[in-house]
C-alpha cells in the first residue's frame, strides 16, 4: 500500500538525520498517484506526524515534538531554502541567540535572503520572518551544526551590522544595545571592517556610535578611520523615531534624536 510505503520512507529519512520532504520527492519515489499521496499526507498532518510549511514542502515531526506539532526551524531551514532554491542565512536575534548573545530565544526565526522578497511563514506555532538584502560574502557566515545537518548563520560581526541596519523593523536600537555588547566580545576587527566596507554608511555611523558608548575602543578607531575616508551624510541615530532633531555628534555625523539606554 502506498500509504504504508510513505510512512516507511519518512522513517528512513529520519534515520538519516533528515526531517523534511517535498511533494516532488514523494512523486519521484512513489509515482504519479496524486490522490493516494495526498490522502496519506492529509492523514499524517492530522495525526501531527507531518507539518506543511510551504506549498509542497513538509516537515517530519518525531514523537517527542508531536505536542508542538512542529520542529525547531534549525532542523529544516537549510532543506527548505534548498527546496526554494534561495540563498539565505539565519540572522539578527536568531543568530545572536546561537552565538550566546541575548537572554532569551526569539519567538521568530529571522532569516536574511536576497531579493525577491518571500512572504513570512506563520504555521504551527512558528513564525519565520524574512528580510531582504543585496549581497553578502560566504566568509561572513558560519555553518552551525544542528541535529539535522547544519544551518548557515551570520558571524557575530555580520549579526551586529544587521541588527543596527534593520533596527527599525526589529524593535529599535535600545533592544539592540545589550545584544551588541555581548556580541562584541567575539568580534574580529578585520572582519567587521570588511563588512563595513560593503554596508551602507549610515548603518556604520550608527554602529560606530553605539560601540563607542560601549567602550569598544579598538573597533571604534577602525570604523572612525574608515568613515573619515568616505563622505558621509548627516543621519538620525534612530530610524524608529520620527523626530529628526537633537544634538549632532560630529565624530559620527549623527543627529542624536533619541535617548539611548547603555546601563
Amino acid at each position: 500500500m502506498i500509504g504504508h510505503d510513505i510512512s516507511d520512507y519518512l522513517y528512513e529519512i529520519q534515520a538519516q538525520g533528515r526531517y523534511a520532504v517535498s511533494l516532488q520527492e514523494l512523486r519521484e519515489r512513489f509515482g504519479p498517484n496524486e490522490k493516494a499521496i495526498a490522502q496519506k499526507l492529509h492523514r499524517l498532518k492530522k495525526e501531527n506526524e507531518l507539518a506543511q510549511i510551504r506549498k509542497e514542502f513538509y516537515v517530519i515531526v518525531p514523537p517527542q515534538y508531536s505536542h508542538q506539532g512542529i520542529l525547531p526551524t534549525t532542523y529544516y531551514l537549510d532543506d527548505m531554502m534548498n527546496f526554494l532554491n534561495r540563498e539565505y542565512y539565519l540572522g539578527l536575534y536568531s543568530a545572536a541567540a546561537l552565538h550566546g548573545a541575548g537572554h532569551q530565544q526569539p519567538m521568530q526565526s529571522q532569516i536574511i535572503i536576497k531579493k525577491p522578497a518571500l512572504r513570512d511563514i506563520k504555521a504551527k506555532n512558528q513564525h519565520l520572518e524574512f528580510f531582504t538584502k543585496g549581497s553578502w560574502k560566504s566568509d561572513w557566515l558560519e555553518q552551525k551544526k544542528t541535529d539535522a545537518g547544519y544551518v548557515l548563520v551570520s558571524t557575530p560581526e555580520l549579526t551586529a551590522v544587521d541588527l543596527v541596519h534593520y533596527h527599525k523593523q526589529i524593535g529599535g536600537l535600545n533592544r539592540v544595545i545589550p545584544v551588541l555588547e555581548e556580541l562584541s566580545e567575539n568580534f574580529k576587527s578585520s572582519r567587521i571592517l570588511a563588512i563595513a566596507k560593503e554596508s551602507s554608511l549610515p548603518t556604520i555611523q550608527r554602529l560606530g556610535y553605539l560601540l563607542e558608548q560601549l567602550s569598544e575602543t579598538k573597533l571604534v578607531d577602525n570604523l572612525s578611520t574608515f568613515l573619515r575616508a568616505n563622505k558621509t551624510n548627516t543621519a538620525p541615530l534612530s530610524l524608529s523615531h520620527k523626530n529628526k532633531s537633537g544634538f549632532t555628534d560630529d565624530k559620527w555625523n549623527l543627529i542624536i534624536n533619541t535617548e539611548m539606554d547603555f546601563s
